[in-house]
């Protein structure tokens, strides 16, 4: 079984390069149908790598109780956030507009296919949930005393 020191430090390994893609996708921000809606997969993928990368790092600096089946939320959260933020790129050229209907306003987009939408809504309410369950599950793992011996959930 793996430990959650072991997925903290993959954690931090998906937010280091989730940093990177994002980094990376700045570049290519205008060369994009919607450019704004590219601005926003870039921000995103830079923003939460670094949420995530924070994440890892109180994981595996601070003493917690964090269990393997937490850490294991938190990881799965890490895979979802790829797939919002694949799709985040993709909606630069899809132009969706029914789940970030204020961005896909202001980049003047029109609506996307049926199976766009779909994977747009899809890969943002999962990550989101995942998001929003491992942070509450991180939360909860500080919120309990460290154990005396010094191992907290490692």
């Amino acid at each position: 079984m793996m430990k959650t020191q072991e997925r903290g430090r993959k954690v931090l390994v998906h937010g280091l390069l989730l940093v990177m893609v994002g980094l990376i996708c700045g570049f290519f921000v205008p060369q994009t149908p919607y450019p704004r809606l590219a601005l926003g997969a870039h921000i995103q993928l830079v923003s939460n790598g670094m949420l995530l990368a924070l994440m890892a790092v109180l994981l595996l600096a601070l003493p917690h109780r964090v269990g393997p089946k937490s850490a294991g939320v938190m990881l799965l959260a890490a895979w979802l956030t790829w797939g919002m933020g694949v799709s985040e790129i993709a909606n630069a050229w899809w132009g969706t507009t029914q789940m970030l209907p204020i961005a896909a306003g202001l980049a003047g987009a029109k609506g996307g296919v049926a199976w766009h939408e779909a994977v747009v809504k899809l890969t943002h309410v999962a990550a989101g949930l995942g998001l929003v369950a491992a942070w509450a599950l991180l939360i909860v793992g500080f919120l309990k005393r460290p154990e005396a011996a010094g191992g907290g959930g490692r």
